[in-house]
């Protein structure tokens, strides 16, 4: 068992050495989430050798995975090596603990020696610091970066003062990429899930490193199945992990995403990766400043099997279908790839990490 003594975790103007977590700490003095994390920590220092972790559930139904103690371990000095971080460093966890994300943040504290400050996760994660403020090793998901970008421009020289910023959880969509450039800290996007122990390859998303393909992380082997999807062999878990995305290989360390196989729609006997038809419409969306979130689905149609529908978030907005589809031919889609039909959705359903649930917003609808 290997924990660093460099290690802290604060929150609420109140700071917890291994000491303090080792001796009698009062963990019910304090709000729940943060219990969960003192808890968490306490049992690591104790050499709890297994822990239960849920899947976020965003492409089926979530379900618990038992993931050992020395994965975990493994999992964080990956990314430390891979990322130069540091004992002493500072770190902040703004993800929730209860999924892969967040508690990796706590492993890679107390394995690394990192001073961690914990929030209660929220689409602001900088709510409660000042442009003084400064961390080291910085998490989100993009949704999250979004906010700061457009909403809380103040808190990007914080931002601005890490050495590195993760991404994950989510695609990350060409317009949040351009406004990323802004950045001069390095950002990477994650490739990764609960069942690889976080992730196993990387994205440099700006500055001049910046690259189209994720890069494994060392240890990490991969290869395509017989449907194009990406098996990953990782030092992270037990056995090959089989994936149901869709995966250019550039070489034995690098890859493309191309996105879901569940998210193929079959319309006429023509099959059409819905992550396609959306980078599509997500230009249409920028040029006529409709700032919706939207996603592309087949639904059921009696005579196609399948129609590719977009669905788009909160009011009714003036949306020239034909428009969209005059975009699409001219950048060589065949006609099977148009959109067919727009609905609109309140509201979207999102699973418990902040991720469009595809399934249940459309069972909703």
């Amino acid at each position: 068992m290997s924990v660093s003594d460099g290690f802290s975790i604060s929150f609420s103007t109140k700071t917890f050495s291994i000491h303090d977590l080792k001796t009698n700490l009062q963990i019910s003095n304090y709000e729940i989430y943060k219990q969960k994390a003192l808890e968490f920590c306490v049992q690591w220092l104790e050499g709890k050798q297994s822990f239960v972790m849920n899947t976020s559930g965003s492409t089926g139904k979530p379900k618990s995975i038992n993931i050992e103690r020395k994965y975990l371990e493994k999992s964080a000095l990956i990314t430390a090596k891979a990322l130069n971080l540091k004992k002493g460093d500072s770190a902040l966890v703004s993800l929730n603990i209860e999924y892969i994300a967040g508690m990796m943040m706590l492993v890679r504290g107390l394995e690394i020696g990192l001073k961690l400050t914990l929030t209660t996760p929220s689409g602001f994660p900088l709510n409660e610091f000042d442009e003084n403020t400064s961390f080291d090793f910085l998490s989100f998901v993009p949704l999250q970066i979004q906010n700061i970008i457009e909403k809380q421009p103040e808190k990007i020289k914080i931002i601005n003062k890490a050495k590195n910023i993760i991404l994950g959880g989510a695609p990350i969509s060409n317009d949040l990429e351009e406004k990323l450039q802004i950045f001069d800290a390095p950002i990477y996007h994650t490739y990764g899930m609960t069942e690889t122990v976080s992730h196993i390859a990387l994205r440099r998303l700006n500055g001049k490193d910046k690259k189209k393909y994720f890069s494994t992380l060392k240890g990490v082997k991969i290869k395509l199945d017989d449907r194009g999807c990406l098996v990953i062999e990782t030092p992270t878990a037990h056995e090959e992990v089989i994936t149901n995305d869709l995966v250019e290989i550039k070489s034995e360390k690098d890859f493309i995403w191309l996105g879901r196989i569940d998210n193929v729609i079959n319309t006429g006997g023509v099959k059409v990766q819905a992550e396609k038809i959306e980078t599509q419409i997500e230009i249409y969306f920028k040029k006529n400043n409709l700032n919706k979130r939207f996603f592309v689905a087949g639904l059921p149609d009696e005579k196609l099997g399948q129609i590719i529908s977009l669905i788009v978030e909160r009011v009714e907005v003036k949306i020239n279908m034909e428009e969209i589809n005059e975009i699409f031919l001219r950048n060589n889609f065949s006609k099977y790839e148009t959109i067919k039909k727009i609905i609109f959705s309140e509201n979207f359903i999102q699973t418990p990490t902040g991720k469009i649930d595809k399934q249940k917003t459309i069972q909703h609808l």
